[in-house]
């Protein structure tokens, strides 16, 4: 499954009610480093399918979800489970250094949610 896009609109039904977690992608279509990390995340995107659903929202045509966590600088990747930000990610990384936190943040206090 490739990433999708989401919308303030979207936000709560995409990601804040998804069945699994969600990771979101607060990029811009002018930021240089969102476009060097997008293809390392739609691969990311079809290798962790079965844990992790992956979602992109502009920021300069969505401002309201952004402004609300707190979103600075991008790219800024934010995972969330059960509905609530676990983990914040800022700046370009490798793929594999994006999929170490993915995975690490997948599992911290996984034993504590059981």
């Amino acid at each position: 499954m490739a990433t999708k896009a989401t919308t303030d609109a979207s936000f709560s039904a995409d990601v804040l009610e998804a069945d699994k977690p969600v990771l979101v992608d607060f990029w811009a279509e002018w930021c240089g480093p969102c476009k060097i990390i997008a293809p390392a995340l739609e691969e990311l995107a079809e290798e962790l399918a079965d844990r992790v659903e992956i979602i992109k929202i502009d920021i300069d045509e969505n401002p309201d979800a952004p402004t609300k966590y707190g979103v600075r600088g991008i790219p800024t990747m934010i995972l969330f489970k059960d509905g609530q930000p676990a983990a914040t990610q800022v700046g370009a990384m490798p793929k594999s250094a994006i999929k170490q936190w993915v995975e690490r943040s997948l599992t911290a206090g996984a034993s504590t949610a059981a």
